[in-house]
């Protein structure tokens, strides 16, 4: 069985935060508004660029801030909003995502 990667995971959890933020506040339904998907897209390429690369932290523990301060501010504003509500829509990912920042706290 393979390996899972950090960063895929890190990538399917932002997914799904913008997505469902998207949902709940831009009114879509199966596709992202085009806010939120050139959201979406940044992110991922930030994530496939991050210089930690397997062994990067979650993104409120990084020491490094990558993103451009606009876009900063649009994915603190999904997290705030999804990251609580993610324990009901995806509770697998939003464990995981908890269990990971544990982790790599505690290894600091």
């Amino acid at each position: 069985m393979p390996q899972r990667s950090h960063l895929n995971t890190e990538k399917k959890i932002v997914e799904a935060m913008i997505y469902l933020y998207c949902k709940k506040n831009h009114g879509t339904t199966e596709r992202l508004c085009t806010e939120c998907q050139e959201l979406l897209n940044y992110a991922h390429k930030r994530l496939g660029n991050c210089k930690f690369g397997e062994d990067k932290p979650t993104c409120a523990k990084c020491t490094v801030h990558c993103y451009k301060p606009d876009m900063r501010e649009r994915i603190k504003k999904v997290m705030r909003y999804s990251g609580p509500r993610m324990l009901y829509t995806h509770p697998l990912l939003a464990i995981r995502h908890l269990w990971d920042g544990r982790n790599r706290q505690a290894a600091d």
